[in-house]
């Protein structure tokens, strides 16, 4: 049948395809950096080096430390891309200029598999550390999920970064040689960081997830309750991971409580216009990173038991 142009004029049809012929397709390309940027890079990249110095502390040899390194980098960017594809439609609503997906730079698709494709990474890595090692950190990782797909949502929206935070000191210590348990003031210390993250990294979003119908504790409680708790549990983070270790203070620990109380109190003394931006969460990265300078600087294996 032929073909008609818009003026009505009539033309030849294309000939058909012969069979078997294919039709020559576009290859789908993947915007790399948006894929990057939806995998909340600077939380797992805080995370990741986290582990790292903690894996120097315990005493990892450098097989051990890059196995659990990677595992623990696997696990973040599977969490963050997760994130990012289940809050896709809420965030493209909300206006998100920041989401590479909200603003369609990267298919849905490929974030799903990209998620999909670090989590399948992490298991193996994770088991590589030991079988008790590993189930403990799919367990955090396991958290994490469960917070993105369900928690978020809930009073107890807190609960998986303190479980995930808290049993990382395990996972590591597991897996040295010997393998043992952390101290219990370790593992306090992290899931006190761990919480107050929680509270710092829902403060820039807070409106925005309020009227999305994102309920988690820290929308409930508000703004200046956020702030004031954010800074709260990370000093007290900080406290434990000074005086906890047996002997005497140093005078370097003495000094970090010390920077610590004064960021906790900008924290609390931020103006309006700074506590509605990242700064908070900030402060928080620079008390976690605070936290795992002092393990580093103990100069020893932490006990473990």
């Amino acid at each position: 049948m032929p073909a008609t142009t818009d003026e009505g004029a009539t033309v030849p049809a294309a000939p058909p395809a012969p069979a078997g012929a294919t039709t020559a397709r576009r290859p789908l390309r993947v915007n790399v950096p948006g894929l990057l940027k939806a995998s909340h890079p600077v939380p797992a990249a805080a995370v990741t080096l986290l582990a790292a110095l903690l894996a120097a502390a315990v005493g990892l040899g450098p097989a051990a430390g890059i196995t659990a390194v990677a595992a623990v980098a696997a696990g973040q960017l599977s969490i963050g891309w997760c994130n990012d594809r289940v809050d896709m439609r809420r965030d493209a609503a909300a206006g998100r200029h920041d989401k590479p997906l909200a603003r369609g730079e990267v298919r849905p698709a490929a974030v799903a598999a990209a998620s999909c494709t670090a989590l399948l990474a992490c298991v193996p890595l994770s088991l590589a550390c030991g079988a008790r090692a590993g189930w403990i950190h799919i367990g955090c990782v396991a958290a994490a999920w469960a917070y993105n797909l369900w928690l978020k949502h809930t009073p107890a929206s807190w609960l998986p970064y303190a479980v995930a935070f808290g049993l990382l000191p395990a996972f590591l210590t597991l897996t040295s040689m010997p393998a043992g348990w952390p101290p219990v003031w370790l593992t306090a210390a992290a899931a006190l960081l761990g919480s107050s993250a929680h509270f710092a990294n829902a403060l820039p979003d807070i409106d925005e997830d309020i009227a999305g119908g994102v309920l988690g504790l820290p929308q409930r409680l508000g703004r200046r309750a956020s702030i004031a708790l954010a800074a709260v549990l990370a000093s007290a983070s900080c406290a434990v991971v000074t005086i906890g270790p047996p002997g005497p203070v140093s005078p370097a620990g003495r000094l970090l409580l010390g920077v610590t109380l004064a960021l906790c109190l900008a924290a609390l003394a931020a103006p309006p216009a700074l506590a509605r931006g990242r700064m908070p969460f900030l402060i928080v990265l620079a008390l976690a990173a605070a936290d795992a300078v002092l393990l580093v600087l103990a100069g020893h294996a932490l006990p473990v038991g």
